[in-house]
């Protein structure tokens, strides 16, 4: 049987999806996602960072402008295209990662996790080559995307290169990365309202009063999507 290769990030890599994230709106949504992943950093100042699927651009220049040490794979040499030669890049699957046993201080991956079919077996890989922590993202269904079903075509319909993506139940991910040896959850919420709705609404005044609001009344906390979520290796006691 042909062993079938998975490599959504391609289409995160490439220019029509980073159109997707221009402006103002879209401004708002890299500088929530960098912050909350840049907060939950904070414990490694100056770690070597492996981001997988990280060809999207929105999270290496970040890290590096704080001083990390940075790596990105992709599924493709195109995976490159948006990054800055500075950065140390390796062609290759989410699933299989060529790089020795905790290598990396902290693995992280944004935009990739609910794309990959083969999530576990990624999962895996990320805890086997970080010595510290993992961090990752995903929609959780505890939050507007359950209604994902009734307002997918809508979504596709505004957006045009929607794909499809798979939600994930509230602690799914958390107990895969604990079968890995990797627990201590620090769980960060980044938007109460939808990323379509702010985008169709395309005010970004508008959307950081609403979820600032959000946030005060402790909504994004309770029902907020797409987690970050990081996780610790459970015998990393320096930590």
């Amino acid at each position: 049987m042909d062993t079938v290769i998975e490599a959504p990030d391609v289409e995160t890599a490439s220019e029509g999806y980073a159109r997707r994230f221009a402006g103002e709106v879209g401004g708002f949504f890299l500088d929530i996602q960098a912050r909350t992943v840049l907060d939950l950093l904070a414990p490694w100042p100056g770690a070597r960072v492996l981001e997988v699927g990280g060809g999207h651009a929105q999270l290496a220049g970040p890290l590096a402008e704080r001083g990390y040490g940075v790596t990105v794979t992709g599924s493709a040499a195109v995976c490159r295209e948006r990054l800055g030669r500075e950065f140390a890049f390796q062609v290759c699957d989410a699933d299989r990662l060529p790089f020795p046993d905790r290598s990396f201080d902290a693995v992280v991956a944004v935009r990739l996790l609910t794309h990959l079919e083969s999530w576990r077996e990624a999962l895996a890989e990320m805890c086997r080559v970080a010595r510290r922590a993992v961090i990752v993202d995903y929609p959780d269904t505890r939050s507007f995307n359950r209604l994902y079903g009734a307002l997918f075509a809508w979504k596709k319909a505004f957006e045009g290169n929607t794909r499809e993506f798979r939600c994930f139940r509230p602690g799914e991910v958390i107990a895969e990365l604990a079968r890995q040896g990797f627990g201590r959850p620090a769980v960060r919420r980044q938007l109460f309202v939808p990323m379509v709705v702010h985008r169709a609404v395309g005010r970004a005044g508008l959307s950081r009063g609403i979820e600032r609001a959000s946030g005060l009344l402790g909504l994004t906390r309770a029902l907020g999507s797409p987690v970050v979520l990081r996780t610790q290796r459970e015998e990393d006691v320096e930590a």
